[in-house]
């Protein structure tokens, strides 16, 4: 286990996140950019808030320039952080989706080019001629191995939803592993809480398609605080009792739309309240004067931010009704 960096070794980083905190889209920003009577109106208050041209009618450049937004920020605290392994955490997710992307393509005999997001740990020109060759030294171990384990199960089972699952097992895993290196409570915290929310969405998906609570023992993912076991009685009871199990939890409001997502409810309130719940944690952030905590969650808040402005801006271009894209925007602390 790796030496534990004292907490007042991030007091200069730590004092700078504050600072920066002040640059974040508050919900009144948002609220502005939503009621903007046009485009060019809405794109001027971005720009005040520092971001380039974001055009919904372009969701590539849209997105080429929100992942060059996300890209400057991490870059920008890199170089303060006392412990740089801290940035991966907003990386490795990146490296996995690539190769979900990679191995889909490569069954299918097409080009994942177009899916695939250049912001991982391992750039994607590394990791895509890693992938056709199957040489995997060049790699991180543990990614590594997801390749190797991805592969053999979509060979054999030619399920991509399996070979997924195991990629998602692997993320967390990941994440876990990282957070064991560096030694860090809070971000012990921030993986067990990410691993609930998917834990609870596949309960509420699987329950929703009729599969077997057989089925969701392969899916669910170890080190969330609602045992396995309980997730999967609920699932033997078609997710009746779901407010009892997690109403103690900071799950309890996602739980409760996912109960009325199970009655023929949309899912999109209870996606939305699964990401609110983990949100909630990373708000503990605010209170904490130094250490890594205010680090992950002010990287967290701008990774909110991102979400935010693309379903902002989408919904925008779609012409849908301000309150519909209200409701799905994800809390944000600031």
């Amino acid at each position: 286990m790796a030496k534990k960096i004292k907490d007042t070794d991030y007091l200069v980083i730590s004092a700078r996140v504050k600072a920066m905190e002040t640059g974040l889209l508050t919900r009144e920003r948002m609220e502005q950019i939503l009621e903007a009577k046009t485009d060019e109106e809405a794109a001027k208050i971005l720009q005040e808030c520092g971001y380039g041209e974001l055009d919904a009618a372009d969701p590539e450049a849209m997105d080429a320039a929100l992942s060059a937004a996300r890209e400057g920020t991490l870059s920008d605290v890199m170089d303060g952080a006392p412990e740089p392994r801290y940035i991966e955490l907003f990386k490795l997710k990146y490296d996995y989706h690539n190769v979900k992307a990679l191995l889909k393509a490569e069954a299918m005999g097409t080009s994942a080019d177009r899916m695939l997001m250049d912001m991982g740990r391992v750039s994607t020109a590394v990791l895509k001629e890693a992938v056709r060759s199957g040489e995997l030294d060049s790699l991180p171990p543990m990614l590594a191995s997801a390749v190797a384990e991805a592969r053999e199960i979509l060979d054999t089972t030619r399920d991509p939803q399996l070979s997924d699952i195991a990629l998602d097992r692997w993320t967390y895993a990941d994440m876990a592993a990282l957070a064991e290196e560096v030694n860090s409570d809070f971000l012990r915290g921030y993986v067990a809480v990410q691993i609930d929310a998917a834990n609870l969405r596949a309960l509420v998906r699987t329950v929703r398609m009729g599969k077997s609570p057989e089925f969701l023992r392969g899916v669910l993912m170890e080190g969330g605080e609602v045992a396995a076991d309980a997730i999967l009685t609920l699932s033997a009871n078609r997710g009746s009792g779901m407010n009892e199990v997690y109403g103690p939890t900071r799950f309890a409001a996602a739980a409760e739309a996912g109960a009325e997502a199970l009655r023929g409810g949309p899912l999109t309130e209870f996606e939305k309240l699964c990401d609110d719940a983990v949100g909630d944690y990373l708000a503990g952030a605010q209170y904490v004067p130094f250490g890594e905590a205010p680090l992950v969650g002010y990287l967290a808040a701008r990774e909110t931010e991102y979400t935010n402005l693309r379903i902002l801006l989408m919904g925008r271009g779609a012409g849908l009704p301000a309150d519909v894209i209200r409701s799905r925007l994800r809390a944000s602390y600031v």
